[in-house]
């Protein structure tokens, strides 16, 4: 049978479509096509341009889009992508890769789960999928969408005509911040406040603050408006002509849960609450607000412990003070008062002691005052009283010293018997100041002269006293400077054993070379140093570098370096001690720390343990400036000191004064019995080397011997001692 011929297939129509028009077949394709007629052609060119005008309406909506500042989707009757704007992919930054025509968005938020975008859906990922397609699926209702970087996105899907979706996404992260920080403020508010509708005024929340204030449960709240708590019926602060004034405070009277009527003044602000218009109501009551404003005012005004006006007060008074004494021709006083040793008396017998002090010092000042002068504290230990209708300074003299009589007499408290001291700076108006604040600070600078040059007593201000305290100010500066750039010199003296004439070790003394005014004596800035707290780094530099620079010496040769009480007190003493000894490579042996008898005035556990501690390490404990403190005996008791040094103002008068040496021949011979070293200071003379040497004094140190020296010229200086005998005497350094 002859082969039956192929059916011939025909091709495909293409489908063309367009807005508002139904589908048409394009015209059939053709291989021996042919020439067009007009009409082919007009139909041609309406495809082609509806074409362009399709490409373009796409364009124009991409831009219109993309232009929201909300995300926009839009999807199948699948749950495919189709379009959606930058917004959208800016919110879903993490996902956007994943973003094509025709992928579902089940897919894109399956992946975003496993790379934790979610982090609502660890730990049950199908069930959060389930019920994020439902939502999906079935539309109609806004929900929030927390992701990995604390966003929150409010999801408004709706569905299209054909079955499509068109999802709405808005970024509410800040509202929430926004909301969570009100609801934080709201209910730990101490204020007692209240949210009711603007509508029918019901109360629809309340803060804890409210409910104890009130007295009702917050179940009982709801059930109220706000005018059930309004004891007569007037306009609400929102309402009337007060409307929008958000700022001004509205006086109600309202009924507590009890009965009782309270004042209160209400600020109110209008918001939206939920997705209600409603204002917020913070209620003071107004009888504690001035109960607290009137407390607020004294303790800004008043000192705390002793109930006296502060500095602050005290200025208001003394302008007072001062324009009515301008008037009348009269004099005004500026008694500054500090306590003598107060520190002490905290330190021994606690700070509940000290402040029972001040109470019973500020009592007894009271008492011997008028009333048109004015008493203050200023500071821990420090009084002001304010002596009004002076006429010569003797009237001031006399107010100084019934001042001090008072305070001297012993306080009795908690069974103590607790004596104190005062020094008192005088400053009079107008020689020395007309203005409240130049008077104080005169005042304040003639008490330090007080204390510096005898405590116990009272000092006028004189001109030259401001000059001193500036010079002190850059004392105080340049010393910083120093410590900080590591100016301080450790210059060393030598210790000569009396009986052998050879150097048993050298005491380390602070030198300053300042490149303006050359040599500072210490004496000058170690009192700066003390009192701004800069000898704890002074006494650690001089430490560091005396170790370092002895570690160098003969193994024979010990250094001592002195140290401050106030070392004592920062509590890091013995750990820079260790620290220094094993950075320097000195044995704490050849180490000497040589303290004052103010250090054990105290007596505190905490000292000496740390002189213990010292001890056991190997490190060598002496007594400097024996014998000039309060109780020298009873501190050889507390502690097993390794040497003595008897101070240079028994040595200088040793050949002239028997006085001198029956102390003398004394110490030494408490020192023999202790088994301790006995060092005489400030040796100048033979005949003073010979008399100690008689009493049989263990070693000298003074200017007969050498000056201080830097360690450059200590390594020389120990080579010549061979050729100081002790029979002849010789200085070693001329």
């Amino acid at each position: 049978m002859p082969k039956k011929p192929k059916a011939t297939r025909k091709p495909k129509q293409l489908i063309v479509r367009f807005p508002g028009r139904p589908a048409k077949p394009a015209a059939k394709l053709s291989a021996n096509r042919r020439p067009a007629t007009g009409e082919a052609v007009r139909k041609a060119a309406e495809v082609k341009a509806a074409l362009a005008e399709a490409r373009k309406s796409h364009e124009r909506l991409r831009e219109a889009i993309d232009i929201l500042p909300q995300g926009i989707v839009f999807l199948d009757a699948d749950g495919r992508y189709i379009l959606w704007n930058k917004k959208y992919a800016e919110m879903y930054s993490r996902s956007s890769d994943l973003f094509r025509p025709g992928v579902r968005l089940e897919d894109t938020i399956r992946v975003g789960i496993a790379r934790g975008d979610y982090p609502e859906a660890i730990g049950r990922e199908e069930e959060w999928i389930a019920a994020r397609l439902k939502k999906l699926f079935q539309p109609g209702e806004q929900h929030e969408q927390r992701l990995a970087d604390g966003r929150v996105i409010l999801i408004d899907e709706r569905l299209t005509g054909d079955g499509g979706i068109i999802g709405l996404r808005v970024d509410i992260t800040e509202l929430k911040q926004r909301e969570a920080s009100f609801r934080l403020l709201f209910d730990s508010n101490p204020v007692p406040m209240i949210v009711c509708a603007l509508g029918d005024e019901r109360i629809l929340a309340v803060n804890d603050a409210a409910i104890q204030h009130y007295g009702y449960s917050r179940g009982e709240f709801e059930k109220l408006t706000i005018r059930n708590l309004q004891a007569f019926d007037v306009e609400p602060p929102w309402a009337g002509e007060h409307a929008g004034d958000e700022r001004a405070a509205h006086a109600w009277k309202h009924v507590r849960g009890d009965g009782a009527l309270i004042d209160l003044a209400i600020y109110s602000r209008q918001l939206v609450y939920g997705d209600r218009p409603a204002v917020l109501l913070a209620l003071l009551d107004t009888t504690e607000r001035k109960r607290a404003e009137a407390r607020l005012t004294f303790m800004a005004q008043h000192d705390g412990l002793t109930g006296l006006p502060n500095r602050n007060l005290l200025r208001q008074q003394m302008d007072d003070i001062l324009l009515r004494t301008r008037r009348n021709a009269e004099k005004v006083a500026v008694l500054v008062l500090g306590l003598d040793h107060f520190k002490a008396v905290n330190d021994t017998l606690g700070h509940g002691i000290g402040d029972k002090l001040l109470r019973g010092v500020a009592k007894r000042l009271q008492s011997m005052l008028r009333e048109e002068d004015a008493l203050a504290r200023l500071n821990s230990d420090e009084f002001a009283v304010i002596q009004s209708g002076v006429t010569r300074p003797e009237d001031a003299i006399s107010m100084a010293r019934r001042l001090l009589d008072a305070i001297a007499d012993p306080y009795l408290l908690d069974g103590h018997s607790v004596v104190i001291g005062a020094s008192i700076g005088v400053a009079m108006s107008p020689s020395d100041g007309d203005e409240s604040e130049k008077l104080l600070k005169n005042a304040d600078l003639a008490l330090s002269r007080a204390k510096n040059d005898s405590r116990g007593t009272f000092s006028f201000f004189e001109a030259g006293m401001d000059a001193r305290a500036q010079a002190r100010r850059k004392i105080e500066t340049d010393l910083r400077e120093a410590v900080h750039t590591g100016a301080l010199r450790p210059y060393y003296q030598p210790l000569v054993d009396l009986a052998s004439g050879r150097i048993t070790g050298f005491e380390a003394l602070v030198r300053w070379p300042h490149p303006e005014r050359g040599m500072i004596s210490p004496a000058e800035f170690i009192p700066v140093a003390e009192e701004t707290g800069l000898i704890n780094a002074v006494g650690g530099l001089m430490l560091r570098r005396a170790c370092t620079d002895a570690a160098q010496w003969p193994d024979d040769v010990r250094v001592a370096v002195n140290l401050s009480p106030l070392q004592f007190r920062v509590g890091n003493l013995l750990s820079l001690v260790v620290e220094t000894l094993e950075q320097s490579g000195l044995p704490a042996k050849r180490l000497e720390l040589e303290i004052t008898e103010t250090l054990l005035l105290e007596k505190s556990s905490e000292v000496l343990a740390t002189l213990h501690a010292l001890r056991a390490l190997g490190v060598r404990i002496s007594m400097d400036d024996f014998g000039t403190g309060y109780s020298s005996l009873s501190y050889l008791r507390s502690f097993p000191f390794d040497k003595i040094k008897i101070d240079q103002s028994f040595v200088r008068d040793l050949v002239a004064n028997p006085d001198a040496q029956a102390i003398v021949r004394s110490i030494i011979s408490l020192g023999k019995g202790l088994g301790v070293t006995i060092t005489a200071e400030g040796v100048e003379s033979e005949a003073e080397v010979n008399c100690l040497r008689n009493e049989g004094c263990h070693e000298g140190q003074g200017f007969l011997f050498s000056r201080a020296r830097p360690n450059a010229e200590i390594v020389s200086l120990l080579k010549t001692q061979g050729n100081w005998s002790a029979p002849a005497g010789a200085a070693l350094v001329a």
